[in-house]
């Protein structure tokens, strides 16, 4: 997967995507990252103040188009790329939503900054619009993290075992919370290992794990 992020605050990345699993996937070319600084396209400020008046500042359209022109050249396809927008407003990100980005070859994020972005850009290149939450955060990189985080594990080979992405939480096969998790010492201040998983008998392992679990 090729990704272009574009961001007023580089610096931040590769940040948690940089270590551990994902620093090996992208190692091994799984999938890349273009770390896009929106300042380069402007020898002034990148944001002005709102028509109309109000709090805060607005990132120039005229900047910011520049930034993702930059971004789609990168990005060699016959389809449309998708262009995804963090912000309060978007629709609630979800692991059907992760699942549903995973099959994508190219991706382009744009992180919100200060009072968002002048609203020709979502209209000119009908940008993808996502919430994390009911939140407020100073930035859209946190959401960007978490949404990648999200995604690029369900990518073939990031996760060395992949039928520990079949039983997590919000799993597509099931739609289940995952069940409690416990490993050694078996007592721990008092507190025990429930005895069905010390028994070694998979059937009523398998039969308490599903009654432990949770619908969403």
């Amino acid at each position: 997967m090729n990704i272009s992020i574009i961001t007023a605050f580089p610096q931040l990345f590769p940040g948690s995507l940089g270590v551990s699993v994902f620093k090996n996937a992208m190692q091994k070319g799984l999938f890349n990252l273009n770390i896009i600084d929106i300042k380069r396209f402007t020898t002034s400020r990148i944001d002005k103040p709102p028509y109309g008046g109000g709090p805060g500042m607005i990132i120039r359209a005229d900047v910011l188009s520049k930034a993702i022109d930059h971004a789609l050249s990168l990005h060699i396809s016959d389809e449309e790329i998708p262009i995804v927008f963090t912000t309060p407003n978007g629709i609630t990100f979800s692991q059907s939503t992760a699942s549903s980005y995973s099959t994508y070859k190219d991706m382009i994020f744009v992180c919100g900054r200060y009072e968002g972005i002048d609203y020709r850009i979502i209209e000119y290149y009908n940008l993808i619009e996502v919430s994390m939450g009911n939140y407020i955060v100073s930035g859209g990189e946190v959401a960007v993290f978490a949404i990648l985080e999200s995604v690029l594990r369900l990518l073939p080979g990031v996760l060395g075992n992949f039928s520990s992405i079949e039983e997590e939480s919000f799993s597509q096969n099931d739609g289940y919370l995952e069940y409690p998790q416990y490993t050694r010492p078996a007592c721990w201040r008092g507190r025990k290992v429930p005895d069905v998983l010390l028994s070694g008998h998979h059937a009523k392992i398998a039969c308490w794990r599903f009654l432990k679990s949770k619908i969403k």
